[in-house]
């Protein structure tokens, strides 16, 4: 029996020994005999995420947010499957954090996030979730061309797909950087249309880049953006002429300093069919086009299939343009056209010797005619890419980043009339 109990105890003693030992704080002497450590204490943070784990086809917008009561968050992990991590922002308490914008459709994600009480014991919280991939999408389609060299007149023209109703976070993610740096500000014309322009025309040999951030910007509720591009295009010489519908005539000049080069013959339009007078840039180039009245609302009056040298001006379709069916006495003496400039021109558009067929070689798109008339409109500057027409205050006034912004100050609520192939002559 006393074998027994003396191997019990020291059993006992054993034990005791291995639960006092290590990292237990002991005093050389003391009989303190440690008992078995007790479970953790809980942390009294709670942590709230948004979504539900395992949420399925959340919208870009969310709902996502982690928020905690009776503690402060510690960190913050929002990522794709790939480690990407979203930005966020965490409120100056410590409550809560939410990502910075919108979120990559049709992407899963895990949100991590740790918190700690004000006796720092720490809480988590994992959530697994994924993003819808229905959605409605919308492109920017630009002008000019990437990689085109152009006229100093040239503004950068988007017109999107879809109708855009956030025009602030569309106008956000598009940005004008030039080489040299000047200044580039946006004006929106209506809700389908953005254009950047400077406050005067470009400098020959500037560097012009857009890049185009649109992927998953929300432009309207349930529509989001789906390009990552980046357009460049560069200016060339300076060519900005002058036209006079009164005396009759086209002078091109050249340079900075508009340097006259050529004086040519024109005609302009009617007394029915006045040309529109302002800052008209050129837009397209066609060698030889159709130009049918019906297409301008005109009815029957003509359809002349084979216009030469024809260079767009406006949306609505005025042109530059050959004339080869007009008596020739009228180019410098009268205006006779439906709203076009006519020059004299021979059938085909393959010579450039004729009056038309010499402005054609030597124009590129963007650049400007400056049109001057005792009577006739001024352009509506939504009408083909003719923004130079508004002043510099009211153009910036139209960007949708400008507190002063106002939907009073754009001439139009609608984007200009879409460019027709058959305008009038």
């Amino acid at each position: 029996m006393w074998v027994r109990r003396l191997a019990a105890l020291g059993c006992c003693l054993a034990v005791l020994a291995g639960c006092s030992g290590g990292g237990g704080a002991q005093h050389s002497g003391d009989a303190v005999a440690a008992g078995p450590a007790g479970p953790p204490q809980a942390s009294r943070a709670s942590i709230t995420a948004l979504p539900a784990d395992d949420t399925q086809n959340l919208p870009a917008e969310g709902p996502v947010r982690v928020s905690v009561t009776q503690g402060r968050l510690v960190s913050v992990r929002l990522a794709d499957t790939r480690g990407t991590e979203v930005p966020g922002t965490l409120a100056a308490d410590g409550t809560g954090w939410t990502p910075n914008g919108p979120l990559p459709l049709a992407t899963a994600f895990t949100l991590d996030a740790v918190a700690e009480d004000d006796q720092g014991q720490r809480a988590v919280q994992h959530t697994d979730f994924s993003t819808t991939a229905r959605a409605h999408t919308f492109v920017a389609f630009f002008t000019p061309e990437d990689g085109s060299t152009v006229g100093v007149g040239m503004p950068v023209s988007l017109r999107f797909s879809r109708p855009v109703t956030d025009r602030a976070a569309v106008e956000r993610a598009v940005a004008v950087t030039t080489d040299p740096p000047v200044e580039v500000a946006a004006h929106w014309f209506g809700g389908r249309r953005l254009d950047f322009r400077p406050r005067a025309y470009w400098a020959p040999g500037t560097r012009v880049t857009v890049a185009l951030r649109l992927k998953d910007v929300q432009g309207a509720p349930g529509e989001f953006g789906t390009q990552n591009k980046e357009v460049r295009f560069t200016v060339g010489r300076a060519q900005v002429s002058t036209v006079d519908l009164d005396a009759h005539t086209l002078t091109v000049r050249a340079g900075q300093g508009g340097r006259p080069v050529r004086t040519l013959k024109v005609s302009g339009g009617d007394a029915k069919h006045a040309t529109y007078r302002g800052v008209l840039v050129v837009s397209e180039k066609y060698r030889v086009t159709r130009m049918n009245s019906q297409t301008v609302g005109m009815g029957d009056e003509y359809d002349i299939k084979d216009v030469p040298h024809a260079m767009r001006l406006t949306g609505s379709g005025t042109f530059v343009h050959g004339n080869y069916w007009a008596n020739p006495s009228v180019f410098g003496s009268d205006n006779t056209s439906h709203g076009c400039i006519g020059l004299a021109d021979v059938k085909g558009g393959a010579s450039a010797e004729t009056p038309a067929g010499w402005l054609f070689e030597h124009t590129i798109p963007g650049d400007v005619f400056e049109v001057k008339a005792a009577a006739g409109e001024v352009v509506p500057p939504d009408n083909g890419l003719n923004g130079w027409n508004l002043p510099w205050a009211q153009w910036v006034a139209g960007s949708a980043l400008q507190s002063s912004a106002s939907p009073s100050v754009s001439p139009s609520a609608s984007p200009g009339p879409a460019p027709s192939s058959t305008p009038a002559p």
